[in-house]
């Protein structure tokens, strides 16, 4: 089983990288907080160009074939620049409109980054409810189509907008494939908490080697070390989780994999906030746009208890 990404999704990567680089991350997702949404927006459209929620969805509906592990490595990239916006739902916008019974007609804006989505069970809360096109919903009746939202609600992380989705609405289908999309979001949730965390310890090593104490750097003291290279461990261990569960698409695997990756970011953002002391804790620095991100991640489409419990049922 191969555990790290070919020649061509490192290029692949890279290109996102230097896509989101190029495009100023950090002023896109402030703006998105905020409600201005015109650079998110034209940053979303590229995104699909390069193919990225395409690798959600079957070639026969338009899409470049289900990829998982190529997903996964792209939304490591969107975590590592903390991309704003309904990502993952979108995700599972793509993979719920594919099903048994699809609504071949909603996807060609998804694939063209023209409508974003969301999706959430009947009466919570979805992601961006008030900047997607498309909303989805689902109870025991089946999926339906949204005909509108509720109030915005800030979330813990202010590029994460919350809204209830209006009951009702078009029912697209009685048998949505519900437990793959599940697992599709649990993955892409993973791969961008994993990005999130690579982050964050960048920041950090590159703050603690500019930062002096005692006429020294602050990294050089062995208490810093330790707690970097704790934080650097459990990443360490959480990527192959992630590309494992991608090959293997087994809930129980992706399960495990959301846990440990959300554990792993939510560990090294704490790390993070301690060394760089009073200044990580102002929302003006740039560390609180990742910080607040892997809060967030970690109990979205499942706790660290609901996973590890699925592991648990599964063994």
């Amino acid at each position: 089983m191969r555990f790290l990404p070919d020649p061509e999704q490192r290029a692949f990567a890279a290109s996102l990288d230097a896509l989101l680089t190029a495009a100023g991350a950090p002023a896109v997702i402030r703006d998105w907080s905020r409600g201005e949404r015109e650079g998110g927006r034209k940053l979303w459209v590229r995104l699909a160009e390069a193919g990225v929620f395409g690798l959600a969805v079957p070639e026969e509906y338009g899409g470049l074939g289900r990829r998982p592990a190529d997903l996964a490595v792209a939304f490591v990239e969107l975590g590592r620049h903390a991309m704003p916006g309904p990502l993952v739902e979108t995700v599972v916008a793509a993979v719920l409109l594919t099903g048994p019974e699809p609504v071949e007609r909603l996807l060609p804006a998804l694939l063209t980054g023209e409508a974003m989505a969301t999706a959430a069970p009947e009466g919570e809360y979805a992601l961006d409810g008030d900047a997607a096109a498309i909303r989805l919903t689902w109870s025991a009746e089946g999926l339906r189509l949204a005909p509108g939202h509720g109030p915005v609600r800030p979330g813990l992380d202010p590029a994460r907008r919350l809204t209830r989705l209006s009951p009702g609405g078009e029912l697209l289908t009685t048998a949505p494939p519900l437990p793959l999309a599940v697992t599709w979001a649990r993955l892409a949730t993973a791969a961008q908490a994993l990005g999130v965390g690579l982050a964050l310890l960048d920041r950090t090593v590159a703050y603690v080697r500019q930062r002096t104490q005692f006429g020294v750097p602050v990294g050089s003291f062995q208490a810093v070390k330790h707690r970097l290279a704790d934080a650097a461990i459990a990443l360490h261990f959480a990527r192959p989780l992630v590309l494992g569960a991608a090959l293997t698409m087994d809930p129980a695997d992706v399960a495990a994999a959301k846990a440990a990756a959300c554990e792993a970011a939510y560990g090294t953002a704490r790390t993070a906030l301690q060394l760089h002391g009073a200044i990580g804790y102002t929302a003006e620095y740039d560390l609180s746009l990742w910080f607040t991100k892997s809060r967030a991640l970690r109990t979205a489409w499942g706790t660290p208890q609901e996973c590890r419990a699925l592991v648990a049922d599964c063994g």
